[in-house]
């Protein structure tokens, strides 16, 4: 399940990709826009700073902006940084795979398995689709099915 803080740093992320021509944004235009607790909104920014997606600058003229173009940043790299990893059970991590301790065989259990492909389906999803694609959807538009 998507969390609270993956959720706001993907409504951060899309309110400046849709201002990405227009310079630096202040983090409580964001917090209000947005309707995001600002206490929690500096702590998401930060995490997304550091990880390589945001750029920030303090004082006069300052605020944030995306580090590179909508375009190339993918929302599975957002939902990482904020939640970790995308599977579902820890037994079908990429990156943070631990072996369930109650499991006899890895290779004939049907719920590691099912987890595993409901993680293809998510990293699919997420990493098929760019920040700029997430910013510019919306409701009217069709929604899309996904052949996996």
């Amino acid at each position: 399940m998507l969390s609270n803080k993956a959720k706001y740093g993907l409504k951060a992320m899309v309110h400046l990709a849709r201002r990405q021509t227009e310079g630096r944004v202040l983090i409580a235009e964001i917090a209000a826009t947005e309707n995001i607790p600002r206490k929690f909104l500096d702590v998401i920014l930060l995490e997304l700073k550091r990880c390589g997606l945001l750029a920030s600058k303090k004082g006069k003229g300052g605020g944030y902006v995306l580090a590179r173009a909508a375009e190339a940043i993918l929302v599975g790299d957002i939902v990482r940084v904020l939640d970790g990893p995308l599977a579902p059970a820890s037994c079908v991590s990429r990156t943070a795979y631990r072996r369930c301790g109650d499991c006899f065989d890895e290779t004939f259990c049907s719920i590691r398995l099912v987890m595993q492909d409901v993680r293809d389906a998510i990293a699919h999803i997420l990493d098929g689709t760019t920040l700029a694609e997430m910013a510019w959807r919306t409701v009217s538009e069709p929604v899309l099915t996904y052949d996996i």
